[in-house]
């Protein structure tokens, strides 16, 4: 029976030395792996590739960061100057309103000058006929006057034997007064003539000058629609380079993005595979150790049975 135990620990043992063998074989092919992985510049150079392109991936995100920072400067500009484009398209849109309002101001005072002056002319028209009806009524007592002086003359004939009691001083009189009559409305008629002159190139200044105003109103209407035009324009082209700009920035940061999952990814396969490696390492270690006890143990036991087997014969 002890021979029989002692045969199977011998195959037991064996296979113990066996396996214990096969495992330091591959503990020295491991640790050569190892040494010659720390030593080889093959493995340096995989690192420091992993390294430069860790280091190269960092240089690309912080480019990108800049290019990111920039951009929103970019657009920053670009708000500041549209809200300047569109300041100056609501100053140039009131500037239009009030050209608008004096335009129609100079038409409310043109159309004003143009009833003033029709007044005026229908109030030359007017002075005329009645100067014309004054001349009329001068010719007529002038007419009646002739008339009276012919009668009288005749009755002064009729009269020759008193000469002396005819005195023609109430005629005169009466002529001069008349003359008098007829030079006050004439100066009168002239001056107003005069006033209504004035007046009518007063008009006619005005009206002119309304005219050109209206001119000026127009070119400078003109010349703000067409700056409001090319203010639209670029206003469209810098919401079109802005809203590109906003495209390509998002395409490179999700690139970016995309770049940075599949590093970190990576980074952490890397983790598992060099945890995996530890921990097969510690249990091929652990494993040497139990059987190197398990070795010195059978040892042990062997050295005590045959020493036990040797002392009887002894």
């Amino acid at each position: 029976e002890e021979s029989l135990q002692m045969w199977d620990l011998n195959k037991r043992l064996e296979a113990y030395l066996a396996r214990v063998k096969f495992l330091e074989e591959e503990n020295e092919v491991l640790q050569a792996e190892i040494q010659s992985a720390k030593g080889n510049p093959a493995g340096d150079s995989w690192r420091a590739k992993y390294e430069e392109e860790l280091r190269a991936l960092r240089d690309a995100l912080d480019h990108a960061f800049r290019e990111k920072c920039m951009a929103e400067l970019a657009r920053d500009n670009l708000y500041e100057e549209v809200q300047q484009v569109k300041s100056r398209c609501q100053k140039e849109q009131a500037a239009r309103e009030e050209a608008k309002k004096q335009l129609s101001l100079s038409k409310k005072e043109l159309e004003e000058e143009r009833r003033a002056q029709i007044w005026l002319k229908e109030r030359a028209v007017q002075l005329e006929k009645e100067v014309e009806a004054l001349l009329e009524v001068h010719e007529e007592e002038k007419a009646g006057l002739d008339q009276e002086i012919a009668s009288f003359s005749q009755s002064l004939e009729s009269f020759r034997c008193v000469p002396v009691a005819f005195q023609p001083v109430e005629v005169e009189d009466y002529s001069k007064r008349l003359s008098e009559i007829w030079k006050g409305a004439v100066e009168t008629y002239k001056t107003e003539v005069s006033q209504l002159e004035g007046s009518l190139f007063q008009a006619k200044e005005n009206l002119w000058k309304a005219v050109e105003d209206n001119q000026q109103s127009q070119l400078q209407l003109q010349h703000l629609e067409k700056d409001l035009v090319g203010l639209k324009a670029r206003k469209e082209m810098l919401e079109e380079n802005l809203a590109r700009q906003w495209q390509e920035q998002r395409g490179e940061a999700e690139k970016f993005q995309l770049a940075m999952e599949a590093l970190e990814q990576e980074k952490q396969s890397l983790r598992t595979q060099i945890a995996q490696v530890l921990e097969d390492r510690q249990q091929l270690m652990h494993l040497k150790m139990s059987l190197s006890l398990e070795v010195a143990t059978y040892r042990t036991l062997l050295e005590a049975e045959s020493t036990r087997l040797q002392m009887p014969t002894g």
